[in-house]
């Protein structure tokens, strides 16, 4: 009952603006684009590591291991529905109602159910532990990068670290634990991560260059990514992040769970904890726009040029689109 449910999907659901975005964001989740845990782990890499190979094993094998775990998962809800005698669709709940009080519950009706009990929660944490080491290298390593202070401090920054998310994570196990977490499930990452790839994308496709972008991939790997990765680079990606967007934004709906529905003021909170991750993005452009030197057009384009372009008009040196080399001196001065 339950393969069969999960092998037959609801179509009708393509047109809901929250299945797309909740879609795309289970898809960063599950990858780690935009978070920075990928270019955290890349920069322990070798130089000339493939990548490209690396890039699609890695989305394959997630593929494949989301489509298993859908077996696992709705065997189990079928087994809890045939012994209910319940549809589906009644069992099977969203967010950590199925984690915590649907899989309990049917784990608890079969044959030693100790010991499966055992293992699946022991399973959910490593799974914690896991994401919790991905997503905190990333902090860790970026600020230590950016301020050498705390890379010489390290111990004591990860402690502190570790112990603000102890102490967030404490609203987590209240009575009204459910409510906080869908609330952060809903907005913390969802619309802001497409937000912050957005831009990420359009900074590196169109600002950088798709071709230097390329470039570099070949100085690295030795070959250069075909046609089809440069296409969605540039237009592919960019257009649907887009499109994800605005398309949720338009079909939003105030959160609720189950049959309760957040305040207003709850869900403000929540535009609020999805603003704080992008605020950045235009607070950091409009102060290098007001701090730079020129005209409004000078400012923008000395803001959307690469550093390595300027210092190729200021320092006499010769570049084409795939190269830079300094000039022999006495050509320069002779110049």
């Amino acid at each position: 009952m339950g393969i069969q449910y999960y092998l037959n999907p609801n179509f009708d659901a393509i047109y809901k603006a929250e299945v797309w975005v909740d879609a795309a964001t289970q898809v960063f989740f599950s990858l780690g684009p935009g978070f920075g845990v990928l270019l955290a782990y890349a920069s322990y890499n070798k130089y000339h590591n493939n990548v490209y190979k690396d890039a699609l094993l890695t989305s394959c094998i997630n593929s494949a291991t989301s489509f298993i775990a859908g077996f696992v998962i709705f065997s189990v809800l079928g087994y809890m529905a045939h012994t209910s005698g319940q549809n589906i669709e009644d069992v099977a709940t969203e967010g950590p109602g199925l984690v915590f009080v649907v899989y309990p519950a049917a784990i608890a009706t079969m044959p030693g159910s100790t010991f499966w009990a055992l293992i699946f929660f022991m399973m959910l944490l490593t799974l914690g532990l896991d994401s919790s080491f991905g997503g905190s290298e990333a902090i860790i390593t970026a600020l230590s990068d950016e301020f050498p202070k705390i890379g010489r401090n390290r111990e004591v920054f990860v402690a502190g670290l570790f112990s603000l998310y102890f102490v967030v994570g404490l609203a987590s196990c209240t009575q009204g634990g459910f409510y906080f977490f869908q609330l952060l499930d809903r907005y913390a990452a969802g619309y802001s991560i497409l937000v912050a790839v957005f831009f990420e994308a359009i900074a590196v496709s169109w600002i950088y260059g798709t071709n230097r972008f390329c470039e570099d991939i070949r100085d690295m790997i030795g070959f250069r990514p075909g046609k089809y990765w440069q296409v969605c680079w540039r237009f592919v990606a960019p257009l649907f992040l887009l499109f994800i967007t605005v398309y949720g934004l338009i079909g939003y709906e105030p959160l609720s769970y189950e049959d309760y529905t957040y305040p207003r003021w709850a869900n403000a909170l929540g535009w609020c904890i999805a603003g704080s991750s992008v605020m950045m993005i235009p607070a950091v452009a409009i102060y290098k726009l007001c701090t730079t030197r020129g005209t409004l057009k000078e400012r923008l384009r000395i803001l959307t040029t690469p550093w390595r372009d300027q210092q190729v008009s200021v320092n006499g040196v010769t570049a084409d689109a795939t190269q830079v080399r300094l000039t022999d001196t006495k050509e320069a001065s002779e110049v």
